[in-house]
């Protein structure tokens, strides 16, 4: 069996860049370790940490192709942080003008969880520690 240590990363590819970097960093609050645009590819690739640790790859391309998010399809079903008071993250996400999902409560943790969608409709779920 594989000894896996962790989770490394997770790639993203997005549409509009700016608008994506805006929304990591300044909605999500992740740090930027660094951002590097490689002019073959026309592609910049941001990375960035949570809580100093290296958690996202955030990719532009040209022209990227549409992923469905809904109805949901194979493969990434989405990305999950982990908040200590749900409240104060929805307020703040309505703050910032980004509509949550109503609450929901995890059948088996009974923990409660809500869902927004990032600029590509990517969900993104906070569930509350």
């Amino acid at each position: 069996m594989l000894t896996l240590n962790k989770v490394h990363h997770i790639a993203i590819l997005c549409s509009d860049y700016e608008k994506s970097k805006y929304f990591y960093t300044q909605i999500l609050g992740l740090t930027i370790i660094r951002e590097i645009y490689r002019e073959e590819r026309q592609s910049y690739k941001l990375d960035l940490a949570l809580n100093g640790s290296y958690v996202v790859e955030l990719f532009s391309f040209p022209n990227p192709p549409q992923r469905p998010s809904r109805p949901e399809a194979v493969g990434l079903r989405h990305l999950a942080f982990e908040v200590i008071n749900l409240e104060e993250t929805i307020a703040f996400l309505t703050s910032k003008n980004i509509e949550s999902e109503p609450i929901r409560i995890d059948e088996t943790t009974e923990k409660r969880f809500t869902f927004i969608a990032d600029p590509d409709l990517l969900p993104i779920e906070f569930y509350e520690r």
